[in-house]
């Protein structure tokens, strides 16, 4: 069996539908004796910035010498992505070796394909005995394939309106999904978000005697400049106080990320009876390994990707790109999937859109064209409809002067397209 035809076949065989819910998951953990229980690490939900906390996560453990896996969704070109052990994807024979040792368990229960790739991930990091083990969570929290994990410290970047079919359509609702991660005594850190969901969340760790460390209150950032070479910024919490740090991220946001993350792998350290190191996280902050947040992909025009995909994200994109470019030309190349708010992010983006170019990614939940064209209308500024994602990226560039910036955002399938075609836009 080759790469293709494992994954085609685990599509296949397994639904890549959501199954929210723990009996699956727990039940074949038991099968492999429990790895989830048996590893250290961190546990990391939110709404937006999960991904990139926890890569500053493993970046941080990588140059703390320790050994690390981390487990993240979804992926962008290659699946083994979901699966890194110090930093590099799993091979195909090691992933391979792994679920057809346990096919006959993953079978008997009709795991989800998430749940499959969540086993695989808790059962490799633990057959390799990592020192430092970093989830990240699918959807919401209490229900997610990864919450069965033991961790060391659980992580809530930050909590606003996504995925509301299955979280609930109140802040309250869904903080209380995401809190469901948060274990008995074990320390929960809170990233940036509104004084009301912090405290649904607070409400949650008390009930489990969870300590928990606030962004704002028991850490934050200052100083905060961005530019094409990262974000720096100061960081100060009651034993750390670290000035001119920079994360090679682009963005305000990715300052509060940064922060969260050192928080978090402080709390791990002390826990697991090691020391932070100030060089150390120097060193990582600088080597993040993380795709499709503000990545830039050429110069002269400058094309940007980035993975948002709600309101908050978008919003969060568009605040940096006023920031960094302001009284540039921007060209906008969007494709969004239907589920979201549509209204409110297209706003979002001609708000600070010289044109945009519509397209549609190859997901089943792909917006439609004429949908998006119907809000780009609202704005009443230039648009055109391209329905092929990196098509409308090659002509965005073609449309640029030197000094142009083109965006291509709205879902991480857009850019996870364009990501496996990016020769194409360094040809033009």
């Amino acid at each position: 069996m080759n790469y293709k035809e494992f994954l085609d076949y685990i599509y296949l065989r397994h639904s890549g539908n959501v199954k929210l819910g723990l009996d699956r998951m727990n039940n074949i953990l038991s099968a492999m004796a429990e790895p989830n229980l048996k590893l250290q690490g961190i546990h990391i939900g939110g709404t937006n910035g999960k991904g990139s906390t926890a890569a500053i996560c493993e970046s941080l453990a990588l140059n703390h010498s320790l050994s690390s896996g981390l487990n993240t969704s979804p992926h962008l070109i290659d699946y083994r992505e979901r699966i890194r052990l110090n930093g590099k994807n799993i091979t195909f024979k090691k992933l391979l070796e792994i679920y057809r040792n346990w096919e006959h368990i993953l079978e008997k229960y009709e795991a989800s394909f998430f749940e499959i790739t969540t086993a695989l991930a808790f059962y490799y990091f633990w057959e390799q005995q990592v020192d430092c083990a970093v989830f990240e969570v699918g959807l919401g929290g209490r229900l997610d394939g990864t919450n069965p994990f033991a961790s060391t410290v659980s992580v809530i970047t930050t909590v606003s309106y996504d995925h509301t079919k299955s979280l609930g359509n109140t802040i309250a609702k869904i903080a209380g999904e995401k809190a469901g991660i948060i274990k008995s005594a074990v320390p929960v850190v809170l990233g940036k978000m509104s004084p009301y969901a912090a405290r649904k969340i607070i409400e949650q760790s008390h009930n489990k005697l969870a300590p928990v460390y606030l962004f704002g209150k028991d850490f934050t950032v200052s100083n905060i400049m961005v530019d094409a070479g990262g974000t720096t910024f100061d960081y100060t919490s009651p034993n750390l106080h670290l000035k001119n740090l920079t994360v090679n991220l682009l963005g305000r946001h990715q300052a509060v990320n940064a922060a969260t993350a050192i928080t978090a792998f402080n709390l791990f350290q002390e826990k697991t009876g090691r020391m932070i190191q100030e060089n150390s996280i120097r060193k990582a902050l600088r080597k993040v390994n993380w795709q499709g947040r503000l990545q830039i992909l050429r110069h002269n025009p400058l094309v940007l990707i980035d993975g948002a995909h709600n309101e908050e994200g978008i919003k969060t994109l568009t605040t940096s790109l006023r920031k960094l470019f302001q009284g540039k030309t921007i060209r906008f190349v969007m494709a969004i999937l239907r589920d979201k708010n549509l209204k409110n992010i297209i706003a979002e983006i001609c708000s600070i859109s010289h044109k945009i170019y519509i397209s549609k990614n190859k997901s089943a939940r792909a917006a439609e064209l004429a949908i998006q064209e119907n809000y780009v209308k609202r704005s009443k500024i230039d648009y055109e409809i391209i329905h092929d994602v990196v098509e409308a990226a090659q002509k965005a560039v073609k449309d640029s002067a030197e000094n142009d910036i083109v965006v291509i955002s709205g879902s991480l399938y857009t850019i996870s397209e364009v990501l496996q075609e990016k020769e194409q836009l360094l040809k033009i």
